[in-house]
């Protein structure tokens, strides 16, 4: 049996026209001619296009779970295997990493599958480690890496940034213009009254509230060594923030749009690699 499929879009366009056809019984019968081909192809090409920028869309984000999913298991690896323990009861580093992993939405047959793999003989040791690069415009990277193997995330980082054209800073040229930072993220707009309170009653003595990326999101920056407390602070709120350290601009600046495109170019080939852990600037627009 041969089925037809009939575009929804486009057979909605023919019927609801009045004019789709001409009509010859009666002197009143409409006269005005059926969509023309090129009227046809731009309704099929729109469609494409909305279907192209849908794809896209999910494939990113597609992308950027499955990303976050195996960093979370290749740091939890690395902590049970420093660690010396499996258990999270005896382990805290790994205790606070599953902690993050769930806040981060990292289903727990992904976290239990990690710490099952870090007592396998053949699963390689993973080791952290800090590249630093220069775009257009005055921007400067600094790239984290969470690898089992040196020498290959080397050689990957080195030739994603060459590719683009950027350039590869020499060691402490960059970190210098960073400070080391807490970091917890939430999905709303905080009152930062009611967050002060809550900080300094779980013993944070330093904080800065901005705005997220993304609309209606908030971003808290504290010392490192008291981003739990803040975790903490948050949760009591009632949120569920995803926590994490980065590196954070102490000089932004601001590129001209050809500049930011360059500059985005590398960030996007950085964090298409497996080992690259995350990539931050000091770029503001």
């Amino acid at each position: 049996m041969v089925r037809f499929t009939v575009v929804p879009t486009v057979l909605a366009l023919l019927i609801s026209s009045s004019n789709a056809f001409t009509f010859v019984n009666g002197p009143s019968a409409p006269t005005t001619s059926r969509p023309t081909t090129q009227q046809l192809s731009k309704t099929a090409l729109f469609m494409g296009r909305a279907a192209a920028v849908r794809a896209s869309t999910k494939g990113k984000t597609d992308a950027k779970k499955a990303k976050m999913n195996a960093l979370y298991g290749k740091k939890i690896i690395m902590a049970v295997k420093q660690g010396g323990s499996p258990n999270p009861e005896a382990n805290k580093t790994l205790a606070d990493l599953i902690k993050q992993a769930k806040a981060n939405s990292v289903p727990m047959d992904n976290i239990n599958r990690a710490i099952k793999r870090a007592a396998e003989a053949n699963t390689g040791d993973f080791s952290e480690s800090t590249f630093e690069a220069y775009g257009f415009g005055g921007a400067s990277f600094v790239i984290n890496v969470l690898s089992d193997n040196a020498n290959r995330a080397t050689a990957d980082v080195r030739s994603a940034v060459g590719k683009k054209n950027g350039k590869m800073a020499e060691s402490g040229s960059v970190l210098f213009m960073y400070d080391r930072k807490g970091k917890c993220e939430v999905d709303a707009e905080l009152d930062e009254e009611q967050l002060l309170e809550a900080a300094i009653e779980a013993g944070c003595e330093d904080m800065e509230l901005v705005e997220g990326d993304v609309e209606g999101t908030s971003i808290v920056y504290s010392e490192p060594g008291e981003t739990g407390m803040m975790f903490e602070a948050l949760k009591s709120l009632g949120y569920e923030p995803k926590s994490s350290l980065c590196y954070v601009s102490k000089a932004p600046v601001e590129c001209t749009d050809e500049d930011f495109e360059k500059n985005m170019a590398i960030v996007d080939a950085l964090e298409e690699l497996d080992d690259v852990d995350s990539v931050e600037h000091n770029i503001s627009n």
